[in-house]
């Protein structure tokens, strides 16, 4: 697996994306992917896998002639990089900020509301 702190920038989670759909793929496959939902040149895509390579969020496999590609992250744990990163960035690590942030700046749904009660609901039984 990639290194806990592997930065992935936003062009490369969509080439994560990718990958994270089907794996592994070639880099033929993966640019055709990228092309159908962008108007991504062939080069920056590849430019962005070999970037994936380098960091070790993707590995490559020699299978004949090519070489087949596949994340080496889930997206759970890049998720769980992302999310930690912005609470760590910008909320000084807590998440009660970030809530108060959203519920007041952002329109929470009735079903956001429900939803989050029922996490809190979950969190507070697994602390008795």
């Amino acid at each position: 697996m990639a290194a806990p702190s592997t930065n992935i920038s936003e062009a490369e989670s969509r080439v994560m994306e990718v990958l994270w759909r089907k794996s592994p793929q070639s880099s033929e496959e993966i640019v055709a992917a990228l092309q159908r939902e962008s108007d991504w040149h062939e080069k920056t895509i590849r430019t962005l896998l070999s970037r994936l390579l380098g960091k070790g969020a993707a590995s490559a496999e020699k299978d004949g002639r090519r070489y087949l590609y596949s994340p080496t992250i889930t997206r759970e744990q890049w998720q769980s990089q992302e999310s930690r990163s912005l609470l760590d960035r910008v909320f000084g690590g807590r998440l009660g900020p970030l809530l108060a942030h959203f519920s007041e700046h952002e329109k929470l749904s009735a079903k956001d509301v429900t939803e989050l009660r029922k996490l809190l609901e979950s969190i507070e039984k697994k602390a008795r």
